[in-house]
């Protein structure tokens, strides 16, 4: 019996060493790293039937105009935002009402782009009472936007712009002032009507 027992016990032993032992898994990749990761870490959550729906209100957001902007749009209007934007003053509704409605007293409308001076500007234009003329409708904004801080005598209308008063508040200060020496009538010669937008011809912005 004994010999037979070491014998049995001989042949097990040779049969487990027979047996070639499993091999290792392959390294894992990045990205099979990084999937086993967030499954690792993944988190639950538990939301009872009667939790009533709720709406997220996003604040509101809004784009400032730019120079670049301004001078591709070619515009009345973007040319009255882009002096506002030169001299520093809120591109509000009021002061984009007021100025166009100031460049449609001075030039009209269908040619505002007239001499690329469309308030009629002394300051850098070369002409007196206005009568200048400038390169192109940018520089145009730059000395109208300069014209207005350079003068004492449009403290008023400064004021009025930079604290987006009334339309009529501003119109006022413009008219009281010696930007015009008719003074526009005191605003008998003054339109409060909806200013178009109009377009002025190619290559007048520079």
């Amino acid at each position: 019996m004994l010999a037979v027992g070491a014998g049995a016990a001989a042949l097990a032993l040779a049969s487990l060493t027979m047996i070639a032992p499993p091999a290792p898994p392959p390294p894992a990749t990045p990205g099979e790293r990084a999937t086993a990761s967030l499954f690792a870490r993944a988190q639950s959550l538990d939301v009872p039937q009667d939790v009533a729906d709720s709406t997220v209100v996003r604040d509101a957001f809004s784009a400032t105009a730019g120079y670049k902007s301004l001078s591709a749009g070619g515009t009345n209007h973007d040319w009255a935002k882009l002096v506002l934007l030169y001299a520093e003053f809120p591109l509000s509704e009021s002061n984009v009402t007021v100025f166009t409605r100031w460049m449609r007293q001075e030039n009209g409308t269908d040619d505002w782009w007239n001499r690329n001076n469309p308030l009629n500007n002394g300051w850098g234009s070369g002409g007196g009472s206005g009568l200048g003329s400038y390169a192109n409708l940018d520089l145009a904004a730059q000395n109208a936007a300069k014209a207005l801080h350079g003068n004492p005598g449009y403290a008023a209308i400064v004021a009025g712009f930079e604290s987006s008063a009334r339309t009529d508040v501003i119109e006022s200060a413009i008219w009281a002032s010696p930007w015009a020496t008719s003074h526009y009538a005191n605003g008998a010669h003054w339109s409060s009507r909806p200013v178009p937008v109009v377009a002025s011809p190619a290559g007048t912005w520079g």
